[in-house]
């Protein structure tokens, strides 16, 4: 068995997150991701826009009583990007499981 390719994009800590939370509630206020996150407000927005340039997230910008609003929608691309990277990375954690020998001083 071959090892696949992680997603770059969702092997980042910040942006799996993201995409993790979003996939969950579908979208969210700025705001909200930044405390489930613990990022800082610059970090978020530098790690959406990489989301949102390669179509995982999309971004909307508006205004609610006078204060801006940002919220964030995960895509159908970003689902299926989440679901395969899900899956690889299932595949690493099965290796053992389907690719014997178990290497010395492992037990099996």
């Amino acid at each position: 068995m071959a090892f696949k390719d992680l997603d770059p994009i969702l092997h980042s800590q910040l942006r799996l997150a993201i995409v993790s939370l979003l996939v969950s509630v579908k979208e969210a206020e700025f705001t909200f991701i930044k405390e489930q996150t613990n990022s800082t407000a610059g970090n978020l927005s530098v790690q959406l826009q990489k989301l949102k340039e390669v179509n995982y997230v999309e971004i909307e910008k508006s205004f609610k009583n006078n204060y801006p609003q940002t919220l964030c929608k995960i895509t159908a691309t970003g689902i299926k990007a989440f679901d395969k990277y899900i899956a690889d990375l299932q595949d690493y954690l099965n290796y053992n499981k389907n690719n014997k020998p178990i290497p010395p001083g492992k037990k099996g």
